[in-house]
């Protein structure tokens, strides 16, 4: 039994069942993992995967005993690997932080600042994608620490742990009409093209949520990931912008004013998002404390170990 052919079955449950989309993944061919999934299953005197003609159908019985074990024997063996790289390296390593981008340009630039200027040696790198991919890079210990609002409690193998809370606002052009309503509503918004968020992204879940409450259909004419692509567009007059508040500055988006949108939205809560069973090294805690203060190691610590930190911890 060896390592290798543990991930080629992980990988293929993970995909599917897709032994093509698993090769791919894993930088092998699809042969080869078939290959060794029928070496593993002679050695262990067991069926892990059912089949039709060439393909696999379905997870045995005793296959789904065999898979819980195997990825726990290779989360063991990144957790051995990743206490040596500590150990070994002193204060060097690296940190692979996956997140948005309204998350990288917005809430991170400080928090990466003050964690360089405490741990200069550490290699720390920015994975920018949609809340999916974010959670997907993680779980396969292609990134260390995931930080999204969207997404993240729909994984189970990710432990969530709540950072802060932000809200939208409107932003419009200057004289734009809807400045001069005295209190801003759906039924405001919805006479007027809007521009906003991909469904995926940035609380987005809420604004379709509130529209559909209302039984309002918006007019959204234009979607990014970017909220300065969004502020780029309403400026050009297309429509009303809907974005985080944080990511409006008057003194930097000038021509363009911000109406507050909470009462309409409500509130969102970013997450960081850690595979269970991980071993998080010093500087891990380091980043997560700075990001979120209330997030000690005990906090995290707590949270891997089944508690539940936002209920310990107000935002």
């Amino acid at each position: 039994m060896k390592l290798q052919q543990l991930r080629y079955l992980v990988e293929v449950a993970r995909r599917g069942l897709n032994v093509s989309e698993a090769a791919e993944a894993l930088y092998t061919s699809q042969p080869g993992i078939s290959k060794q999934i029928r070496l593993l299953e002679e050695e262990l005197g067991v069926t892990v995967f059912e089949r039709g003609g060439k393909r696999l159908t379905a997870i045995t019985e005793p296959g789904r005993v065999v898979l819980e074990i195997a990825e726990r024997i290779l989360r063991d063996a990144e957790n051995i690997r990743r206490i040596g790289e500590e150990y070994s390296g002193g204060d060097s390593g690296s940190l692979v932080i996956a997140t948005t981008h309204t998350q990288a340009r917005y809430a991170l630039p400080a928090v990466v600042k003050s964690f360089v200027d405490r741990h200069p040696l550490v290699r720390l790198s920015l994975h920018q994608g949609h809340p999916a991919q974010i959670a997907e890079w993680t779980l396969k210990g292609e990134a260390d620490i995931a930080i999204a609002t969207e997404a993240l409690d729909q994984y189970p193998q990710l432990v969530m742990l709540p950072c802060y809370q932000w809200v939208h606002c409107v932003i419009a052009p200057d004289g734009h009409p809807i400045l001069d309503e005295r209190s801003l509503s759906l039924n405001a918004l919805a006479r007027w093209p809007l521009i906003t968020y991909d469904p995926a992204f940035a609380g987005r879940s809420r604004i379709n949520k509130a529209f559909d409450l209302a039984q309002l259909k918006p007019n959204v004419v234009l979607t990014a990931i970017d909220a300065d692509v969004i502020k780029t567009y309403v400026g050009l007059g297309l429509g009303l912008g809907i974005i985080a508040r944080m990511a409006f500055d008057p003194q930097r988006d000038i021509g363009l004013q911000a109406l507050p949108a909470e009462h309409l939205f409500g509130s969102n809560t970013t997450r960081i998002g850690l595979r269970r069973g991980t071993h998080v090294r010093r500087y891990e805690y380091d980043f997560i404390e700075i990001f979120a203060p209330h997030l000690t190691r005990r906090a995290v610590d707590m949270a891997l170990a089944g508690a539940r930190p936002d209920e310990e911890y107000q935002l």
